[in-house]
């Protein structure tokens, strides 16, 4: 099979046995962000199974997978239905192609709470180039919230629509169409829905709207895919790198970044324009500098610019970091942070979104989240900070010992999770969750959908001696604390590609794939870890896997040959972002996207 495998479709070939059958040539693994909550999946390679029909000419077709089509525009309105009545407060993300429109009134939809035939909650592709989050009540439609937006007949949308309360609202491809206070519908079922149009559907996956086990957490909808980077009429700040601080931060007299923090409100959006920003000092969002969990305030790279902030001119020390994100509720999106004498980014805050940001070349861990100061009370070290399709790499300290990809270490509170990121070539450990017997315990850290590859080594080909090398290094100090790693790959780093580092703690270890690191592709040397569905392969030989804890047969760790699933590898790793945001990795010549 050739085509690429995305991620919510892989789940589904697992089976009972998890990664059984997996070659490591096509990275099987059940890469998504489905979790234990999800309600609901379907994805049609099998057939359109548990889907209940009211009008329309439905099918099961092939567009690249197996995707469920209604075919006929003169239908007046064609749905199908799925799941529970009784379910309330949930998300439904669903791949939604028009493929065709009798008229601009014609309509190709997701919707939620199905009380009825005619009554629910749809997002909604129209003729008329626009998605639309509506109320469906009757033969009354109202209109909640809309976007203008080409709808290409060739094209899959991502919508994801999302009822909590009476809070109802609606993305398409990670960019908000709106939220509104509704409370026509109060539970019901989701449907594929089309009036006077013809449209294909794949990839649905039902949610209770909790993707991490966070409390509490933001309350916003992420997507991995890409943030609009379109301005808003208002609520916007413009900056330059020749901007000025006093200037009104419009396009035509852009205004300064530090300026523009201190100026934008909740809700607002400090566009930054392509091109180098030289600083000398940290850039800090201040504590008490805060969104809300509604509204939160965003730096974001402008119309799809590449904005680098450069701190060369710092010296190495601990106290010049780059971007110091203190604040809480912040979103992050698109900026690249390089050579900083310290971080390249530091979270102190909390319930942040950190979004294809890309830390390199600083002078510790490129991104780090650890508590504002010595005296910061564990109830306000940073919690529930949201890492999403970001890249750190070649980060490096003089003396090669400190410089992580990304860390969560010693002084972070619960809910931090790290989703499709990419941490390669820095001088230590791709991930750093250590720990200190002074600071105690930190909160449980989740990392989902990643990759960390060649740490240890930067990319020039220089090692420096002191370095730990790992590519996720889970603990320290003999402190347990029980964290959450699945469905990452660890690849050719320089020591273990997995290692508890002294965590004896009970973390869950599942579906996760390490090749050829240079110690143990796995190394849990105590602990009550529960290991499921994990795969070890090597291009030749290498020390044996240690695992400690709760395994079982659907684990395949490296003991002196390589198992059926690695039947295929050939040590050939490539990796890009794809459009969407997740991760697509090209092993042995077979392609995969997280």
């Amino acid at each position: 099979m050739s085509r690429t495998l995305r991620g919510r479709t892989l789940r589904r070939s697992l089976g009972a046995a998890g990664l059984s059958g997996l070659v490591a040539a096509g990275l099987l693994l059940s890469i998504g962000t489905a979790e234990a909550a999800t309600l609901f999946s379907a994805n049609f390679e099998s057939g359109a199974g548990g889907w209940s029909k009211s009008g329309g000419t439905w099918s099961v077709v092939s567009d690249g997978t197996q995707v469920l089509q209604q075919s006929d525009t003169a239908n007046v309105r064609a749905r199908q239905f799925a799941g529970d009545t009784s379910w309330t407060n949930y998300s439904v993300q669903a791949r939604v192609k028009a493929t065709a429109f009798r008229s601009t009134s014609g309509v190709v939809a997701l919707t939620a709470r199905a009380a009825g035939a005619t009554k629910m909650y749809r997002l909604s592709l129209t003729g008329g180039n626009r998605v639309q989050l509506e109320t469906m009540n009757g033969s009354a439609v109202t209109v909640l919230g809309g976007l203008s937006q080409t709808i290409s007949p060739n094209t899959f949308y991502t919508l994801k629509l999302t009822v909590s309360g009476s809070t109802i609202s609606g993305s398409v491809n990670g960019t908000s169409v709106g939220s509104a206070t509704d409370s026509t519908v109060a539970a019901g079922r989701i449907g594929l829905l089309t009036e006077y149009a013809a449209g294909r559907f794949d990839d649905i996956v039902v949610d209770d709207g909790v993707s991490t086990p966070t409390s509490p957490s933001p309350s916003i909808s992420v997507s991995p895919s890409p943030s609009t980077s379109v301005p808003p009429s208002s609520n916007a700040l413009y900056v330059a790198p020749g901007g000025t601080d006093g200037a009104a931060g419009t396009i035509a007299a852009p205004t300064t970044l530090t300026s523009a923090i201190g100026r934008i409100t909740a809700g607002g959006t400090i566009y930054l324009r392509g091109g180098t920003y030289a600083y000398a000092s940290t850039v800090t969002i201040p504590p008490g500098n805060n969104g809300s969990s509604g509204a939160l305030k965003t730096i974001a790279a402008y119309n799809g610019e590449k904005p680098v902030l450069n701190f060369s001119a710092q010296a190495e020390d601990p106290a010049n970091r780059g971007l110091a994100v203190n604040g809480n509720y912040w979103k992050i999106y698109g900026v690249t942070v390089e050579r900083a004498g310290d971080n390249g980014i530091f979270v102190g805050g909390s319930n942040n979104i950190l979004e294809r940001t890309i830390t390199r070349h600083n002078r510790d861990t490129g991104l780090q989240l650890s508590r504002i100061l010595s005296t910061t009370p564990s109830s306000q070290w940073p919690a529930n900070n949201l890492i999403l399709s970001a890249e750190s790499h070649d980060n490096a300290d003089s003396d090669g010992e400190d410089a992580d990809g990304f860390a969560a270490k010693l002084t972070v509170g619960p809910g931090n999770v790290f989703r499709y990121a990419v941490a390669h070539h820095n001088i230590d450990d791709g991930w750093d969750l250590y720990t200190k017997t002074d600071t105690g315990p930190i909160g449980v850290v989740t990392i989902e959908d990643s990759l960390a590859y060649n740490n240890g080594t930067l990319s020039d080909g220089s090692q420096a001696g002191n370095g730990d090398r790992n590519g996720f290094k889970l603990g320290g100090e003999n402190i347990g604390v029980n964290h959450v790693v699945k469905r990452t790959v660890a690849y050719r780093n320089g020591k273990h590609g997995f290692t508890y580092n002294n965590n004896p703690g009970s973390m869950t270890i599942s579906s996760n794939l390490s090749i050829d690191n240079t110690e143990r592709n796995f190394n849990f040397d105590a602990g009550t870890s529960v290991f499921r569905s994990n795969t070890s392969c090597r291009g030749g030989s290498g020390t044996n896997d240690r695992i400690i804890g709760n395994t079982d047969a659907t684990n395949q760790f490296w003991s002196g040959s390589n198992g059926s699933r690695c039947a295929s590898y050939s040590g050939a790793l490539g990796w890009s972002f794809a459009a969407d945001g997740r991760l697509a990795l090209t092993l042995g010549g077979r392609a995969v996207t997280l």
